[in-house]
């Protein structure tokens, strides 16, 4: 019998949580199957390449939600790659002030990422870049073969849609495997890995992956079973981001059971450390950056030594002697392929909470007052300036 996360199959369907626990599991195998399909995607190359070499180029990564927070954790390992000008910038952001945002002047790649290809801010966001902007492209990474975006991509020809592998369109609430894979396919695509080191880097995350998909089984239930109301998560560079992503999976899988924040490990002094108290977990996302790494390792051992927080832990690519630490066994790998391994534990987290609370996981409001696709968005019309040839 089929068993996910350590549950059998039957278990996890009577209790809502079939599709959740399928697609945290099966993050591994889809990862694969980009780092082996990606290189070989007809026309991709003949369309970004032009486009990356254009002068002055500026790029912005765009979402909302989940989708939004790829942005804002490709961001920071996209621009130390390379010399583009590159932006997060959420599309619930762009499509409420795009004046504010869009440099009619400057050529733009919007890399747009859905999961379903339908949020109505999404597709706002692509017309008025072509509104607004004297020359705009577009590369959507979603889900959703059948979406809106994959049909605008039909359509123009200054748009491509590189489909994520079939699968990653979660069935469930929260996005985890379509997450990861947007991430991981914006890594490859705009990365500096040559294509043969990608490719094995992306195997090997995926193996050390499959294996803590086991190990972590036990002392994760043992944690969710934690009394805690909040959860912190923190992280510096892109980990902020994938901070961000983190503690939403935990405010969504516990219908806001469970309050989170997140910031960076620099930023958390700066006030947003008042939500540090006996009901909270704190979880830190370790640099393998010797340089970053001795700023996150500081905060460590001042939340150690405050000892004020109900539970505080770490994930580390380097070994680090503490009960209170997840090690990978990775010191050789970039803080970029850590996302990986440190989203899939948070995910677990999430999940496992979302199972102690008597949730389903697979739909934690089933009253409808927050949805798998957003609702309720009217987008009205932009009182724009032609854009100028």
């Amino acid at each position: 019998m089929s068993q996910f996360l350590g549950y059998e199959e039957p278990w996890l369907r009577a209790r809502h949580a079939i599709h959740t626990a399928k697609e945290i599991n099966h993050q591994p195998s889809l990862w694969r199957q980009l780092a082996d399909s990606i290189p070989h995607t007809p026309g991709l190359q003949a369309f970004l390449e032009p486009i990356l070499a254009t002068p002055g180029l500026r790029i912005i990564l765009t979402g909302a939600g989940t989708s939004a927070f790829v942005g804002d954790t490709a961001a920071p390992f996209i621009q130390a790659a390379h010399s583009y000008h590159v932006a997060a910038i959420p599309t619930t952001d762009l499509v409420s002030n795009p004046s504010d945002y869009l440099d009619p002047d400057s050529p733009t790649l919007l890399i747009s990422y859905a999961r379903s290809g339908n949020s109505p801010e999404s597709v706002a966001a692509v017309t008025l870049a072509d509104q607004q902007l004297q020359n705009s492209y577009h590369l959507f990474l979603t889900c959703n073969p059948n979406g809106q975006l994959s049909g605008i991509a039909a359509d123009h020809d200054n748009a491509f849609c590189l489909l994520m592998p079939e699968g990653s369109n979660d069935q469930s609430f929260a996005m985890t495997s379509s997450f990861s894979c947007m991430l991981m396919a914006t890594l490859a695509l705009l990365g500096d890995d040559d294509p043969a080191v990608l490719r094995s880097t992306i195997h090997t995350v995926a193996e050390r992956c499959e294996e803590k998909l086991c190990h972590w089984q036990a002392p994760v239930k043992a944690l969710a079973k934690q009394p805690y109301h909040r959860l912190i998560v923190l992280g510096s560079g892109g980990f902020a981001g994938l901070a961000r992503e983190a503690s939403l999976k935990s405010l969504e899988l516990s219908a806001g059971q469970v309050m989170t924040a997140f910031d960076s490990s620099l930023g958390f002094r700066h006030g947003p450390k008042f939500t540090i108290n006996k009901q909270a977990m704190v979880i830190q996302f370790l640099s393998n950056d010797p340089y970053t790494r001795q700023y996150d390792l500081d905060l460590y051992r001042e939340i150690q030594t405050d000892n004020q927080t109900g539970c505080h832990l770490a994930l580390t690519g380097s070994a680090l002697n503490d009960e209170t630490v997840f090690e990978l066994g990775l010191p050789d790998l970039s803080d970029a392929w850590l996302c990986f391994p440190y989203i899939m534990f948070s995910q677990m987290l999430a999940f496992e909470k979302s199972l102690q609370l008597g949730l389903g996981p697979d739909n934690p409001c089933p009253t409808g007052e927050v949805n798998r696709v957003v609702q309720g968005v009217t987008i009205h019309p932009y009182p724009y300036q032609p854009k100028q040839p």
